[in-house]
């Protein structure tokens, strides 16, 4: 009976790891896509911010309408 008992426990253990290493993996996988996008967020900001500025500068206000 304790075998069964700690053949049960050792399936469910490994079970619980197959689980948690598949939620690793997926979790790992966003990020990576979560932080392309950013860095791609981040370019285009500094391109649209540099295409600003040469406008910005010719309005005495500030930002152009």
């Amino acid at each position: 009976m304790k075998n069964l008992i700690f053949l049960g426990a050792l399936i469910l253990a490994l079970g619980l790891i197959g689980y948690l290493y598949q939620q690793l993996t997926t979790t790992e996988k966003a990020l990576q896509v979560s932080e392309q996008r950013f860095a791609d967020c981040q370019k285009v900001t500094f391109q649209l911010q540099n295409q600003l500025a040469p406008l910005q500068k010719k309005q005495p206000g500030g930002v152009p309408q």
